[in-house]
């Protein structure tokens, strides 16, 4: 989930303020964790303690009532209902907050099901479930070829995402100049982009700076395309290190216990 949660910050600052720069600084002070990052801890959260995700989603957002970039606005009705219901979303926030899924080691259609639940609180569309499962998907079976291999080669992660696309019937030939800085809020167009940008990187940090030099919804792009890659590559110590001064104590608490209860691959 740190994948997700790195991808937020770096791309916090672009938010509104799209770079199709590759070679744009990791950090500035200008950085901060957003709701993104706030939904994912939620998420986590639930998992932890076997709580409603919809109950952890609602209280950890309150938490964070104003946070960096703000709420959609259906999500922030949502957020400040005394009685929350799902409102038929199709948004990109299902698709960003459900990387903590994939790391329970369950088996690919428990796992599937799981993801629905985290999405369906909200986001009870179809296409917003489906963008929360093929993520979900992506990230478990990287999760998987790397507890069984220390090398992963392309012809790997091609067989992988063969079954993530049969599954979700997203297609990821996109032409860039059809995409770049269009700010574009919804799964069936951010989720097909992010497997792209994680499909043509070569490392972690590379895949971030693929979504992010695209352009538009920057931080979630590149958090749903950094979960994906933490689970394919690690995350380098130096990235995570500088990332963690982001994040207060409560996070911080909440994903070093996730990591510690569901044993983390690091980079290899």
């Amino acid at each position: 989930m740190l994948g997700a949660i790195i991808g937020d910050i770096v791309g916090s600052r672009f938010e509104f303020n799209s770079s199709n720069d590759y070679n744009f600084e990791l950090f500035t002070d200008e950085c901060s964790f957003t709701d993104d990052t706030i939904c994912t801890v939620a998420i986590a959260d639930a998992l932890l303690h076997g709580a409603d995700y919809r109950v952890s989603l609602h209280t950890w957002c309150r938490k964070y009532i104003h946070p960096k970039g703000g709420y959609g606005g259906r999500f922030r009705q949502w957020v400040l209902s005394d009685e929350p219901h799902p409102y038929n979303s199709f948004g990109n926030g299902s698709a960003m907050r459900v990387s903590p899924i994939a790391w329970q080691n369950l088996n690919a259609d428990r796992m599937i099901y799981e993801a629905e639940k985290t999405a369906a609180c909200t986001h009870n569309h179809p296409e917003g479930i489906k963008g929360a499962q093929t993520i979900a998907l992506a990230i478990h079976y990287g999760y998987e070829l790397r507890r069984q291999s220390t090398q992963i080669n392309r012809e790997d992660i091609l067989n992988k995402f063969k079954k993530v696309l049969e599954f979700s019937g997203y297609d990821i030939n996109i032409r860039r100049e059809d995409v770049i800085n269009k700010f574009n809020e919804t799964c069936q167009d951010t989720v097909p982009q992010a497997l792209m940008a994680f499909f043509e990187s070569e490392s972690f940090e590379d895949a971030i700076r693929n979504a992010i030099s695209i352009g538009g919804d920057s931080d979630t792009l590149a958090a749903i395309t950094g979960g994906i890659a933490e689970a394919y590559y690690g995350i380098p110590e130096s990235i995570r290190k500088h990332a963690l001064t982001f994040l207060d104590q409560r996070l911080l608490s909440i994903l070093n216990a996730f990591e510690q209860k569901y044993g983390i691959v690091a980079e290899k």
